[in-house]
This record gives structure tokens, sequence and C-alpha cells, in this order.
């Protein structure tokens, strides 16, 4: 049982939703397996880097200069206003490799899957921020390795941040999830957990919405107002903002 006298954690797992109305595509937009004109297994999947390493960095090189451009919409700054206004409170997860949360003004975002603007060294597995560059000539700046490669965990590899999600199922007095499809990370299974959830997706799901104790069908950038009055509701009722 929780300690009733500890300080509400509510984690907040976004998803694809959430940046694709910032004009960022998924392989989840697409019934015909390719992302971005490649397939998945080819640039997604640890046997397709394995098999031609030069073709998936490129490939994520073209990512990251695409996500320059892009601009975070109001779902990502409703979510920065209110981790900033309960910053005790409120742990962000992220299944985006984006960084649109962050230039919001999000602090602490914990990307589940890595993300687009970091780089990780194969030789001593130190991370380094790259930003929106091409990867190619750079180096490790810890041990001056050039055996590195994108930060970004693979289909087929271990993906250690998923011990967060072992956090929320421990901590978590409330779960919102915003703009995830439940298909890469099992969101009903988070959400039997956890008895005070909101889902916040732009379509029904009845195989997910169930599991939910309220459910907004709205895309991310209008249904958030609806999440944050929510989440703000819980967090005053239960007087345990810190």
């Amino acid at each position: 049982m929780k300690d009733r006298k500890r300080r509400k954690k509510v984690y907040i797992l976004s998803g694809a939703g959430i940046s694709a109305e910032s004009g960022i595509k998924t392989f989840k937009e697409s019934d015909d397996g390719l992302w971005e004109n490649h397939s998945v297994e080819e640039v997604y999947s640890l046997q397709g880097w394995k098999r031609d390493r030069r073709k998936v960095s490129d490939f994520y090189d073209a990512r990251r200069i695409e996500l320059a451009d892009k601009k975070p919409n109001r779902a990502h700054y409703a979510l920065a206003e209110l981790k900033s206004k309960y910053p005790n409170n409120i742990v962000l997860l992220t299944q985006n490799i984006d960084d649109l949360l962050e230039r919001a003004g999000c602090d602490a975002v914990i990307h589940l899957h890595g993300t687009l603007v970091d780089l990780r060294c194969e030789s001593c597995q130190h991370e380094f921020r790259i930003g929106y560059e091409s990867q190619k000539g750079k180096q490790c700046p810890k041990c001056h390795s050039r055996h590195i490669r994108h930060n970004i965990a693979m289909f087929g590899e271990d993906v250690p941040k998923y011990a967060f999600l072992t956090a929320l199922c421990q901590e978590a007095d409330m779960l919102v999830v915003l703009g995830s499809s439940g298909e890469v990370i099992d969101t009903a299974s988070l959400a039997k957990i956890v008895p005070n959830s909101i889902l916040c997706n732009l379509d029904p799901d009845p195989s997910i919405d169930q599991y939910f104790k309220t459910s907004i069908h709205e895309a991310a950038s209008t249904g958030v107002d609806k999440v944050l009055a929510l989440v703000e509701e819980y967090l005053i009722l239960e007087n345990q903002v810190v």
C-alpha cells in the first residue's frame, strides 16, 4: 500500500500523437511497414544496423536535420507549464525521439527510447549531444573513439530506460497517457496497476480505453487542457502538491 503522507506522483507518458501535430512522422503512420520510405526492419532494428550501418546512420542524419525545423505545439508547452508548476509531483516520460518537449521548456524529460539529438559511443558508452548535425566525422568527446552510433533503442535491443516503467508501477498515484496507441508500450497493463488514470488519444480504442478511468478522444493539442485540469484537480484535492 502506498504511503498516503508522501507527495503524490503523477506519471505522464507521451507518444507519437503529441508530436504528429508538429509534423513529425513515425513508422506507425504507415500500413505498409515503411518509415520515411524505408522499411522499419532496415532502419529500426538491430539486424538492420548490423547489416548496413551506413544506411542506418544516414537515415538518422536525415531525420535529425528535419527535426531542426519542427516546432513544439500546444501540448508540449502545456506539459512544460505543468512540470514547472509542480516539479516535485510530475514525472515526464516519452516514447518520442524528438526534443520538442525540451524546446518547449520541459526539464528532466525521460526519453525511454533515446533521442535523435544525442549520439552514443560504442567503445565507452558515453552519450553526448550532437544537436541537428550529421554524425559523419564525429568522435566521442570522452575517449575519442570514432565508433559512435545514434542513441536510439532499436527493435532487438535491450531498453535500459524501461526501468522507469517499473518505477511507474511502484510509485505512480496517477497515470496520464497522451498520444500513445499502446502498441509499443502496453499502456492498458499500466492502467490496470494505477487506479487513477487518464488517456488522451484522437481515436477511440475500446480494447485500451476500458482500462482507463477517464478517456478523452481529442488531438493532443486540444485534449491536453482537459488532461491538465484533471491532474491539477487531483493534486489539489489530495492536498499533496509540494
